[in-house]
């Protein structure tokens, strides 16, 4: 492999970082809105597809009312 003094690459770096499209603070806010929004939908699912589970098991062991 050939070895790169540290200056060249520090440009190469600079040069390919220049090249990438950033969020903007708005779709930034917007982006991180949405996860919190889906995290929160997903919890829920989670939250009854357990409790009818369990109920279920339950239901089967004979331990339910």
């Amino acid at each position: 492999m050939a070895k790169t003094n540290p200056f060249t690459f520090v440009q190469q770096v600079r040069s390919e970082v220049s090249k990438v499209t950033w969020p903007t603070r708005r779709e930034t806010g917007v982006t991180t809105v949405m996860v919190f929004i889906m995290v929160a939908i997903a919890s829920i699912f989670f939250l009854v597809a357990d409790q009818l589970m369990g109920w279920g098991v339950s239901l089967l062991l004979g331990l339910g009312g």
